[in-house]
């Protein structure tokens, strides 16, 4: 069984997750309780099931804290732990969110969701070389994760290993073929290589799946341009609020 909070996201892809957490994990450090008739103190089951029931109603607040007093309690469940993780990265409690994940990946090794979440974190706090190493240890366990693989293009194109990271979006959209922001940075990268008809092709792609994303109209109006297909292209970096400056050697140039 999965903890709630692993669904994937198809936009902004950062994290298994499908939650918004509206609330400080300060401000609920009352101990829990359970709708229950028995006066004894909460079993273990009682705690996650409540947890888990809060959480698939998207009760935030409330799933923090019966997932608090599950771990404050001294019990162990790599979900609690994850879905623990997910909300502490929300909230910006980094360091928090770290130590969950890498307590959910110590209670099972082969978690990939944990890892690869462990991976943006660790991006967050600008440990590029441990995400990368999370994204490929999440992509080892579960080679079908077009979100693990997507994310580790992000991490390579970022260190400038761009045939690489290349490779990356390649895959992931060999298994998720309508992942518009795999399309849209395979674009970026295939446009700066200078394979400008295949940048063209995916930049189109993504505008396909996700219209009028300013970035790929940026990118496929600059791309235009390299053509000769000028008019084409400014219209485009008009929409997406390109930047334009007129240069009296070269005649137009775009700014990058």
């Amino acid at each position: 069984m999965k903890g709630f909070g692993e669904k994937q996201k198809s936009k902004n892809i950062t994290e298994v997750n499908t939650f918004t957490v509206p609330f400080s994990v300060k401000e609920n450090q009352k101990n829990p309780t359970t709708n229950t008739n028995t006066p004894s103190k909460p079993s273990k089951e009682q705690i996650i099931n409540q947890a888990f029931k809060f959480h698939s109603q998207g009760n935030i607040s409330e799933a923090a804290k019966y997932y608090k007093h599950f771990i404050d309690q001294g019990f162990n469940d790599h979900r609690v732990f994850s879905n623990y993780g997910l909300i502490s990265k929300k909230l910006g409690n980094l360091q928090e969110a770290e130590l969950s994940y890498r307590k959910a990946i110590e209670l099972k090794p082969n978690y990939a969701e944990a890892h690869y979440n462990l991976g943006n974190t660790l991006k967050k706090l600008g440990n590029l070389k441990e995400a990368e190493n999370s994204f490929r240890k999440a992509i080892e366990l579960k080679a079908d994760f077009p979100e693990a693989h997507y994310n580790l293009g992000n991490i390579l194109k970022k260190v400038n290993n761009l045939k690489e990271a290349e490779n990356s979006y390649r895959k992931a959209l060999e298994l998720k073929p309508d992942f518009g922001s795999a399309h849209l940075n395979l674009a970026n990268i295939l446009h700066t290589l200078g394979e400008t008809d295949e940048a063209i092709f995916n930049y189109e792609r993504s505008l396909n799946i996700t219209p009028a994303m300013p970035e790929a109209l940026v990118g496929l109006g600059k791309a235009l341009l390299m053509k000769g297909q000028y008019v084409k292209g400014l219209n485009l970096l008009k929409k997406g609020d390109g930047t334009i400056v007129f240069d009296l050697e070269s005649g137009l140039s775009i700014d990058q």
